[in-house]
C-alpha cells in the first residue's frame, strides 16, 4: 500500500493501525476551482493526488494508493487552508473563534489490477466548535509555531485541543483521516474479497 500524502499525521494514524505501506508526496496543484464547493474540491484534489501516484507505485510493485486532502471550512467564511505565516494564521484563528465550523477530509482509494484501475473516492466531514478565545491566548498558541502547516491554523490532536470545545463527528477526521470509515470503504475496491476490518483489528 502506498500513502500518497506528505502529512506525518496520516502516516502515524495507518501506523498505529497496523497498516504496512509506503510515502510518496504528490506535488500537484491545489487551486480552487471556480464554484466548487468544499467537499467538490477535496474530492477532486484526492484523486488527483492518487492519480499522480500510479506510475510510483506500479514501479514498485504495489497495487492499492490511499490518497486524502483536508479542507477547514464554513459557509460564510468559505475555506481556510493551510495559513501562509503566523499573521494569517491569527487571522485565521480569529475567525474560528466562538464559532462552528466544518472539518472535510476527501479520500480517494485506487487499486491496481493489472494494466486497469477501481477506484473509490469519498469525503468525510465533522463539525469542530471553538471557544471563544481572547487575542492573547490566539497570540500564544500561534507563537507555539504548530498552527503553520495545519489547515485552519491549528491541530486538535496537540495543543490546539485546548481550543475545542466540542466536536460533532468523527475525531480522526479532524487529524486528517477518517480511519474507521476508510477501513470499511477499502471493501468496494476488493470487491469484498478481502476483509480489511479483521487486517485492523489484528486479525
Amino acid at each position: 500500500m502506498i500513502l500518497a500524502s506528505q502529512s506525518p499525521r496520516r502516516k502515524e494514524i495507518l501506523e498505529h493501525a497496523g497498516f504496512s505501506f509506503a510515502v510518496h508526496a504528490a506535488e500537484i496543484d491545489e487551486t480552487p476551482l471556480d464554484r466548487e464547493t468544499p467537499p467538490q474540491m477535496v474530492e477532486r484534489l484526492a484523486r488527483t493526488k492518487g492519480h499522480a501516484t500510479v506510475p510510483f507505485a506500479r514501479k514498485l510493485g504495489d497495487d492499492l494508493i490511499i490518497a486524502a486532502d483536508t479542507i477547514v471550512w464554513t459557509p460564510d467564511l468559505g475555506m481556510l487552508g493551510k495559513p501562509a505565516d503566523a499573521q494569517d494564521a491569527l487571522r485565521m484563528l480569529t475567525l474560528l473563534s466562538g464559532r462552528t465550523h466544518s472539518v472535510t477530509t476527501g479520500v480517494s482509494i485506487i487499486r491496481i489490477v493489472g494494466t486497469a484501475t477501481r477506484e473509490h473516492t469519498f469525503h468525510e466531514t465533522t463539525e469542530v466548535s471553538f471557544h471563544m478565545l481572547d487575542d492573547a491566548q490566539l497570540r500564544a498558541y500561534v507563537a507555539s509555531g504548530e498552527p503553520l502547516d495545519k489547515a485552519g491554523a491549528y491541530a486538535i490532536q496537540g495543543r490546539g485541543a485546548v481550543l475545542v470545545r466540542s466536536i460533532r463527528g468523527d475525531y480522526g477526521n479532524v487529524v486528517g483521516l477518517p480511519l474507521s470509515r476508510l477501513v470499511h470503504e477499502l471493501d468496494v475496491v476488493y470487491d469484498g474479497t478481502h476483509d480489511f476490518v479483521l487486517d485492523a483489528l489484528g486479525g
